[in-house]
């Protein structure tokens, strides 16, 4: 009985987390992109967090649904006495300010109009491939049961080596997904601005992948001889 009770504690209560937690961040893009623009009546900013709001609640309920365990990782993984320093740095860098920056110059290039617009259908073409980018991460997830949230060998969850689905490609395909998402980014919001928040975001991307993949191959059992079968770890072909 009280084994069964705490699965169900697990499993009802990361919707709840989950659940806040897509309503602040929401109201949050909501505010900064329409605020930065000083308007409502701008297509790529609804369709912008159309697309992110959809990916967000696909990603989180099939993660939810298919794998429970890795959804309270990523809620609790900041709180983990173990992840490594370099990744504290990182982590806010990419995926809160990174984001925060970019919106903030793409509603102020739209009030202002810093860029000349692009056609629209290069813009949607951008967006699909953010989209892409967004879907091929979703999949490394889903695929991978260790895709925390921060860095660290989760040794309290039997860790190993996972080398199914995109990982049979690269072996950080959730990064390789996001760093597309990001290259299209500045078109679909036509703006040159964006691109500045863009390079810095896959800059430090690719750098957490570098140091990632280090201690994987050091710490991870099994990983270094994936990593000679997988010989890349973004670009097939490159790196």
């Amino acid at each position: 009985m009280g084994a069964k009770s705490g699965k169900s504690s697990v499993n009802t209560g990361i919707p709840w987390q989950a659940g806040i937690r897509f309503f602040i961040t929401t109201i949050f893009m909501l505010g900064v992109l329409f605020l930065s623009a000083g308007r409502l009546q701008w297509w790529e900013g609804w369709a912008y967090i159309g697309m992110t709001l959809f990916v967000l609640v696909l990603s989180r309920a099939l993660i939810i649904l298919k794998n429970p365990d890795l959804a309270r990782e990523r809620v609790e993984a900041s709180k983990k006495e173990d992840i490594k320093v370099w990744d504290k740095i990182l982590v806010p860098l990419i995926a809160i300010y990174g984001p925060l920056i970019s919106w903030i110059i793409a509603g102020l290039d739209e009030r202002f109009g810093w860029t000349p617009d692009l056609p629209d259908f290069i813009q949607i073409i951008a967006l699909g491939a953010m989209f892409l980018g967004s879907m091929i991460a979703t999949w490394a997830m889903l695929v991978n049961r260790f895709f925390s949230s921060h860095v660290r060998i989760q040794a309290d969850r039997g860790h190993t080596v996972v080398s199914a689905g995109p990982y049979r490609v690269v072996r950080h395909p959730g990064y390789a997904g996001s760093i597309l998402a990001w290259i299209a980014a500045p078109v679909f919001f036509s703006s040159y601005w964006v691109a500045i928040p863009s390079i810095v975001v896959i800059t430090l991307t690719i750098i957490r992948t570098a140091l990632e993949d280090r201690m994987l191959q050091k710490e991870l059992a099994g990983y270094r001889e994936y990593a000679e079968r997988v010989r890349y770890r973004l670009i097939p072909g490159i790196w």
